[in-house]
């Protein structure tokens, strides 16, 4: 089976199982209330403390955005449990002619296209009710930075799966520790500046950070004034090696982790709680 193709029959599979519960009429409703009442918390927080305009565009940025980094990276490691333990499927998987690396690619696209349905739907919610003045000032940035984010996100998401591979069901809390981590440390909410001087020093680690960054700049012209030092340039290059660098780290790490859960023996194992 060729690349595109089991890119291709994976993320219409993801999107089948993803929507599969209900008629399409509610799913598309439900895509709409969701991600909308999501943010609207984070909103009613700021509109209590009467944040200034620019730190509340840049929280809703980071927040519409940061959809992403939990639907695609904790979903991704989740196909590993879910078709394992609920489904049992995983061992057929294996064995198919296709690539288990593509069809993890393909669940990936999946995921993003269903949290880029919400994030548009969030975003002309904000621009038309909340104030919000997205701008698009810079859209190469904006598709450059989106492209080489979501290879990132869906790249960490494969090696979150190759953990799966060698653990029970409490992956679930480890993929959620990390979407936390990167909530409280990459500025989704609040300028870095707001963190301690060690938080600061993570938050510049974490490569969420910049993707956020260089996403803000793209849609408002600015960005955390923490980072305003950096140029665009200096942002893409990382963003490129963080690309570039997750992919190869997930292929290289997948593969590992998937031989040695056949060694082990528990490619299939279910652990029923």
């Amino acid at each position: 089976m060729s690349i595109l193709k089991t890119i291709k029959y994976s993320a219409w599979l993801g999107w089948e199982m993803d929507s599969n519960w209900t008629d399409p009429f509610l799913f598309f409703l439900y895509s709409i209330v969701r991600p909308i009442a999501g943010t609207f918390l984070v909103v009613l927080m700021y509109w209590f403390i009467k944040a200034p305009e620019d730190l509340f565009s840049l929280m809703f940025i980071g927040s519409i955005f940061y959809m992403y980094i939990f639907n695609v990276l904790f979903g991704v490691s989740w196909v590993i449990q879910e078709d394992r333990e609920h489904y049992k499927v995983l061992k057929y998987i294996f064995i198919a002619p296709s690539n288990i690396y593509l069809y993890l690619l393909g669940r990936a696209l999946s995921k993003t296209i269903v949290t880029t349905i919400a994030v548009l739907i969030t975003g002309v919610f904000g621009v038309a009710f909340l104030g919000v003045k997205i701008s698009l000032t810079n859209p190469l940035l904006f598709l450059l930075t989106l492209a080489l984010g979501l290879t990132g996100i869906a790249a960490f998401g494969i090696i979150m799966a190759g953990v799966s591979l060698l653990t029970a069901r409490h992956n679930f809390f480890i993929g959620e520790s990390l979407a936390g981590l990167f909530y409280f440390f990459c500025g989704v909410i609040f300028p870095l500046s707001v963190l301690p001087s060690w938080g600061q020093i993570i938050g510049k680690m974490l490569p969420m950070t910049y993707w956020l960054e260089a996403t803000r700049r793209a849609l408002l012209g600015f960005g955390d004034p923490s980072l305003s030092d950096m140029p665009d340039i200096k942002i893409l290059i990382l963003l490129v090696a963080f690309a570039i660098g997750f992919f190869f780290i997930s292929i290289l790490s997948f593969k590992f982790c998937s031989n040695l859960a056949k060694k082990k023996g528990i490619l299939d194992m279910t652990t029923w709680y």
